[in-house]
């Protein structure tokens, strides 16, 4: 099974990297600037090396693609964000009314939960002091 996952992972990275274009590449590391320094941003020239530098960071793996998927939603890659879900789905079998994980909820299919989770009560929410005033 482990095999068989391995290959469907290479595939769908594979698949990916034929829709990811020179341009594509430099918006996919922009919208992950926080995650790569902008020396090792520019020795990466191309999708393989992108996804190989993800997963020696530990931000992707055949079973971790929240990160990749969040990528592909803040730059707008509906195409790419859905093979990775599909991916999930199907070899994984990670639905989506398993992604009540804190760190999934940043992805459009976890949008139906914000109703879930609950807002901070008046009691909960820290006041913060004014700033003080210059002299």
């Amino acid at each position: 099974m482990v095999q068989q996952t391995m290959s469907e992972y290479s595939s769908l990275l594979s698949d990916l990297s034929e829709n990811i274009t020179n341009e594509d590449l430099d918006q996919l590391k922009s919208a992950c600037k926080e995650d790569i320094t902008e020396d090792q941003s520019n020795t990466i020239t191309s999708s393989k090396e992108w996804f190989n530098y993800l997963e020696k960071n530990e931000k992707l793996a055949q079973d971790n693609l929240s990160y990749i998927e969040h990528i592909f939603e803040i730059s707008r890659r509906p195409d790419l964000l859905t093979r990775v879900i599909e991916y999930r789905t199907t070899v994984l079998k990670i639905s989506e009314d398993d992604e009540i994980d804190t760190k999934l909820t940043r992805i459009p299919s976890a949008k139906k939960y914000k109703d879930i989770i609950r807002q901070p009560s008046e009691d909960e929410i820290i006041k913060l002091a004014p700033p003080p005033k210059k002299v």
